[in-house]
């Protein structure tokens, strides 16, 4: 198998690297979660990059791209701790050019990928505890179409959004909704969360909806996935640079005289730290490799990343904390943040615990995790 990025995708991650560095400072990072955690003009820079295009089927503008595309700009923006959601919009898309009618995505599609539209998934339930299946939104047919009442929890920059995917329960079953932030009944309520950026509290009633797709089980696997992918590849970039930041403080850092990047055992914590970073990139990539593959595969192999990636972020996270000392858990200093983004990150679309359950109930004639 090639594992070889494409030189288009070469340029792609040349091209994010270069805006992270000089367009989304540490500074200005702090400056937007000072302001709520989320930045629209910033959102509009990554549009005008291309971004919110990049997996939108070109008959409706956008650049038709795969999921390693995809994942080479997660990583980017994990370097960055980029706070602006474009893996909802990475989720959203998939979605609506996979379930959507067509008119739906003719009337959606074409805003997402110019930056004019932002769509993020609700479908948290404070009953719910990461199963899918357990949905205690109500769906109700209306003459125009169909109403929803629901409260939805820890929305993406829910108060600042255009619209949602809501799953509610519709003759018996699950389905899926595209809902409007400026319809009547929708009342969303905005908050900063633990790594800065926002999120909101989303209730909904009686708010009108246009159907996607009565099968809202398997799309809301499909969008669960698909963020779990993104989470996988927006984590190896925050963990790659935290690795970094630790290892150049170990090099500049002096007791007794010498850097304390010459004492051993740090070395060896340096080196598990290290190993971490590489089996979570190697479990990022074969997440993303496995999107496009059938669902009861794809289900499998992205529990079995989020495990391991949720290893590797409490134990990289842990290691530069304790190895920086004091300054470590400073909010002055990036590596505190590099920490509480590695810290949500590991409870977003599921937790470690939660995610090894799913590996061991999907395991069949062996014991094996990977069989």
């Amino acid at each position: 198998m090639d594992f070889d990025f494409s030189d288009d995708q070469q340029s792609l991650r040349d091209a994010m690297r270069k805006w992270v560095d000089k367009g989304y400072s540490f500074e200005r990072r702090r400056a937007i979660v000072a302001a709520g955690g989320f930045d629209r003009a910033a959102y509009g820079e990554l549009a005008e990059l291309g971004l919110t295009a990049l997996t939108v089927p070109e008959a409706h503008g956008g650049l038709g791209q795969g999921a390693i595309d995809a994942m080479v700009a997660m990583e980017e923006l994990g370097r960055g701790i980029v706070l602006e959601p474009l893996a909802q919009t990475f989720v959203a898309t998939s979605v609506l050019s996979h379930h959507a009618p067509e008119a739906v995505q003719a009337a959606w599609l074409p805003r997402i990928a110019s930056g004019e539209a932002l769509v993020v998934l609700a479908h948290q339930e404070r009953k719910a505890r990461y199963r899918l299946d357990v949905c205690e939104a109500k769906a109700a047919k209306t003459p125009t179409g169909h109403a929803l009442t629901a409260t939805k929890s820890i929305v993406p920059a829910g108060d600042q959004v255009d619209a949602f995917i809501v799953p509610a329960q519709l003759d018996g079953r699950i389905a899926l909704f595209l809902v409007e932030r400026a319809a009547s009944g929708v009342t969303p309520r905005g908050y900063g969360t633990q790594d800065g950026s926002r999120a909101a509290e989303l209730v909904l009633d009686n708010a009108p909806a246009t159907l996607l797709t009565t099968d809202g089980l398997a799309a809301l696997e499909l969008a669960v996935d698909t963020g779990i992918a993104c989470a996988c590849a927006y984590a190896v970039g925050v963990m790659d640079q935290t690795a970094a930041l630790t290892f150049d403080y170990l090099n500049q850092r002096k007791q007794f005289g010498v850097p304390i990047a010459s004492f051993q055992a740090l070395r060896h914590r340096a080196a598990d730290m290290k190993m971490q970073l590489e089996l979570a990139r190697s479990m990022s990539y074969y997440a993303s490799l496995k999107l496009g593959a059938p669902a009861p595969e794809r289900r499998r192999a992205l529990a079995q990343a989020k495990v391991q990636l949720g290893q590797s972020m409490r134990f990289v996270g842990q290691q530069s904390v304790q190895m920086h000392g004091g300054i470590g858990v400073t909010d002055e200093y990036i590596g505190s943040h590099y920490f509480k983004t590695l810290t949500q990150l590991e409870m977003t679309w599921g937790d470690t615990l939660h995610h090894l359950g799913e590996v061991s109930a999907r395991m069949q004639d062996t014991a094996g995790v990977f069989a």
